[in-house]
């Protein structure tokens, strides 16, 4: 598993389990210390234990020599990061093509190089392009296997997907991936596949039908307000017909993470680069961006339209609860928008605060939710941990200098929250 990271880590961690023998390889030489150590370099519910267990049991190594991970291996994964690039919104493939290069001269007997990472449509003909370059004489075969695991459910995602994607033409490479995911298609896990460029557009398609319904919701969300409708009632009542699903129907203030941004972006550009516009897409992303700073504007409008000298407090930071991921979270944007109008922030999140520190300046990050309400103006609740959902309402009042609460995620009901003698937001509601 070339790269150790969120998807390397996991998979690698639940391939262990199964009984296979794996090796995380990362260049990052203080990640692996701390993984040699038993330390994680993610919060994901139940990582440590099923990391520690399997080194224990002596199927999950880590080091940083490639070679040493590659050699006698029966597949080599290719999980490294492919952020968006700089400037133009593509995605970065610097890493995976490097990776390509290095396992080239390492290969020994016949492989199966499999892109974990995603990648736009073509970069397993280039991965087999450079691979093939640089050892003309190496056996081995290219096949895309994209992950579908969301953060803080990663692990039963891996084990219970609703599908394997593996794309390839490969007769002996595809057999290999069947045997490695043999122990979930005994489970009734369909394994589906396909052509290597139909699963590597698989994983981009996904994601952005996904990013389309949650910005879906988020409009009618807009429009049950001006109406004096419930988003909550609405989402339900179309959410029951199988057709559509009630999955990513909750209102809220956009979507972020390290997936939907930057995958609705590369999408974008490869229908550019193959004159095929994907307007939908297109659409989603400029709302989504600006849903994020409106929310701001919404905490705002609840403190009457001016925060200039008052504290706001901001429970949840990262872009959804179970996980310390800060990346493209909409907290970012609520509380940059709230600075930028003149208010102070104090806040605090179960996980994210360390990675919420190099992202955001100016926040008071406190050591519970209680503490985080002292004395503030409003309280803004941007990430649904579990902490958050049975908060002492009567405490909340008594700490706040003012009782308003904007609720960005729903999740509590309005004559409970207003019998408590509130003045409450929330969203679509």
């Amino acid at each position: 598993m070339i790269g150790s990271g969120y998807v390397g880590l996991v998979s690698g961690a639940c391939f262990a389990d199964f009984g296979h023998d794996v090796v995380c390889v990362d260049k990052d030489a203080a990640k692996i210390d701390a993984l040699l150590a038993g330390k994680m370099p993610i919060y994901e519910p139940g990582l440590d234990h099923l990391v520690s267990s399997n080194v224990a049991a002596g199927r999950l190594r880590f080091t940083t020599d490639l070679t040493e991970g590659v050699r006698g291996a029966d597949a080599v994964f290719i999980a490294v990061g492919t952020p968006s690039r700089r400037g133009d919104g593509h995605a970065d493939l610097s890493y995976v093509y490097a990776a390509a290069q290095e396992i080239a001269g390492a290969l020994d007997g016949f492989t199966v190089i499999v892109d974990k990472s995603t990648v736009p449509v073509g970069t397993g003909d280039e991965v087999e392009r450079i691979i093939r370059e640089a050892n003309p004489d190496a056996d081995f075969a290219v096949v895309s296997n994209p992950e579908f695991l969301r953060e803080g459910a990663a692990i039963d995602d891996f084990k219970r997907p609703d599908r394997i994607v593996i794309g390839g033409d490969d007769p002996r490479a595809l057999e290999v991936m069947r045997q490695v995911y043999r122990p979930l298609h005994i489970n009734r896990s369909p394994i589906v596949e396909m052509s290597r460029r139909g699963a590597e557009l698989t994983k981009y398609a996904a994601n952005a039908f996904l990013a389309v319904k949650i910005t879906f919701i988020n409009e009618i969300a807009d429009l049950c307000e001006k109406v004096g409708a419930d988003v909550q009632d609405v989402a339900r009542g179309i959410g029951l017909d199988n057709r559509i699903g009630a999955k990513f129907l909750h209102a809220g203030p956009g979507y972020g993470g390290s997936c939907f941004p930057k995958d609705t972006l590369a999408l974008l550009k490869t229908s550019q680069d193959y004159d095929a516009p994907q307007r939908i897409v297109e659409a989603v992303v400029g709302v989504n961006d600006n849903r994020k700073r409106a929310m701001g504007r919404k905490v705002i409008a609840a403190c009457g339209g001016d925060v200039r000298g008052k504290t706001v407090a901001v429970l949840g930071l990262t872009f959804k609860p179970n996980t310390d991921d800060m990346r493209d979270s909409p907290a970012i944007a609520v509380i940059q928008t709230l600075q930028d109008a003149g208010a102070s922030v104090r806040a605090y999140d179960p996980e994210g605060m360390e990675q919420a520190k190099l992202v955001l300046d100016g926040v008071a990050y406190c050591a519970n939710a209680y503490e985080a309400m002292e004395g503030a103006d409003a309280l803004a609740i941007v990430t649904e941990w579990d902490a958050f959902r049975a908060l002492d309402l009567g405490r909340v009042k008594s700490l706040l200098s003012a009782p308003i609460l904007v609720d960005l995620r729903n999740i509590y009901p309005r004559d409970v929250v207003e019998k408590a003698g509130f003045a409450y937001h929330a969203v679509g509601r």
